[in-house]
């Protein structure tokens, strides 16, 4: 049971709901079917972080979000990542949550649960940031962490991140990284929130792509990717389309499409927009997205790989290839 400290937590934490309206936002409304599923999908992140800016365990958290509706889950997860991210950058109680919940009821859910932290880090001053990323301790997933940041940008911050383009430069996390990827990490998640901040319209999203430097556009659209197969809310044919205005950068969406499904896949919230996206945009199912995505791991997983690259970047360019190689093998 929720103390009393953790009730007053959970009020001071917790965003209110209506930030997550496309209407607060300014987002345009494509559909009915795809506000719903937007802001239910934000209010499921705001959910589950209440639950962990409120919980005195992880126990109790997991408990409460596997009361969340299954299609949704993966969001409340990324709100508990976030809470309990804030939780240990806060100067008050101990420094383990994200850690305590990665090992346990989160450990299929390390992918959003990262992303969580990064959300987390766009909310509190640099001082914090060791405090608060002390939890992420995978030096392949940690890049997710940047993804987080800059999917809260794009969606909070939209003039500035979308309609502007701006670049985040120095960002100084981590340390011993190679400091110039943290730009191209910050811009997947840039990309994967401008499938809400475009409202799901395949058109608009692209419009928005393409008003970037084109060296920015492959990570975007792999962000894109990501979302349109995560979260949903486009059809069949207008996922052809987002197929076809990816352009050159096809292999980097359907990329960001193969992490969605492996993400479902090892959660075990697979839905049929997930296999409907997935055979779209990778020409696979999302369980074989998931085993290209387990056999390209890098066996180094190192901060630097091949070139200087850190090992997310070369295990992405790996997944990429071989769907590409997939999509051109005869059936």
């Amino acid at each position: 049971m929720a103390s009393i400290l953790g009730r007053v937590r959970r009020r001071i934490l917790t965003p209110n709901v209506s930030e997550t309206h496309l209407e607060f936002r300014g987002f345009p409304e494509k559909n009915q079917q795809s506000r719903e599923l937007l802001e239910t999908a934000g209010g499921s992140f705001l959910t589950g972080f209440a639950y962990a800016a409120e919980a005195a365990s992880v126990v109790e958290v997991e408990q409460n979000l596997e009361t969340v509706e299954r299609e949704f889950q993966g969001f409340a997860y990324e709100g508990a990542g976030m809470a309990f991210a804030i939780r240990d950058g806060l100067p008050v109680g101990h420094r383990h949550h994200v850690v305590d919940f990665l090992s346990g009821p989160a450990k299929e859910h390390t992918y959003i649960t990262y992303v969580g932290v990064g959300w987390a880090l766009a909310r509190l001053p640099k001082f914090c940031w060791p405090a608060v990323t002390s939890g992420v301790t995978d030096p392949l997933l940690r890049w997710l962490v940047h993804d987080g940041y800059g999917f809260h940008q794009a969606y909070f911050r939209t003039e500035k991140y979308v309609n502007q383009q701006f670049r985040e430069q120095d960002f100084g996390w981590p340390d011993d990284g190679p400091q110039g990827y943290a730009g191209r990490a910050i811009d997947q998640g840039i990309g994967r929130a401008m499938w809400f901040v475009g409202g799901t319209d395949v058109t608009l999203v692209a419009n928005m792509i393409n008003k970037f430097d084109a060296d920015r556009r492959p990570d975007l659209f792999a962000g894109v990717g990501l979302a349109a197969t995560y979260a949903g809310g486009a059809g069949e044919p207008e996922l052809r389309t987002l197929a076809e205005r990816a352009g050159d950068c096809r292999a980097q969406l359907a990329q960001g499409s193969a992490f969605a499904a492996s993400a479902r896949v090892i959660a075990g919230l697979v839905t049929p927009h997930t296999e409907l996206a997935t055979r779209v945009l990778c020409g696979v199912t999302p369980e074989h997205a998931d085993q290209i995505c387990q056999e390209s791991v890098p066996a180094e997983h190192t901060t630097g790989s091949e070139g200087g690259k850190p090992a997310f970047e070369v295990w992405r360019q790996r997944i990429a290839d071989k769907l590409v190689a997939a999509a051109r093998s005869p059936s």
